[in-house]
């Protein structure tokens, strides 16, 4: 009985977790200034043609001018989900995105 209720409380306190706001455990936030127009025609138009040509010379700039070093991929069909079995992909999204956010 006191497994079920802990059990319980474990799923109530992890559902409200997820669902406060704001959503999700990731965000999106600048790296660079973006307040004057200056800084943002350095990081827009016409700014950022110069590292978009400098990796059209030099591929392995892209590591430099871009934030590429620090993003990863993970595809799946979301048959096999932190031992839920096959729970389908959206499902499954809720897992990907807390191990984004390790």
């Amino acid at each position: 009985m006191a497994e079920a209720s802990r059990e319980e409380r474990l799923k109530r306190e992890a559902l409200e977790y997820h669902e406060a706001s704001p959503r999700g455990k990731i965000k999106v936030v600048p790296t660079k200034p973006h307040a004057t127009a200056h800084e943002l025609s350095l990081a827009y138009s016409p700014g950022v043609a110069y590292p978009c040509l400098e990796i059209a010379e030099r591929p392995e700039d892209a590591y430099r001018y871009t934030s590429k070093g620090n993003l990863v991929a993970v595809i799946s069909n979301g048959t096999a989900v932190l031992g839920l079995g096959d729970i389908g992909a959206w499902p499954a999204n809720r897992s990907w995105k807390e191990r984004g956010s390790s």
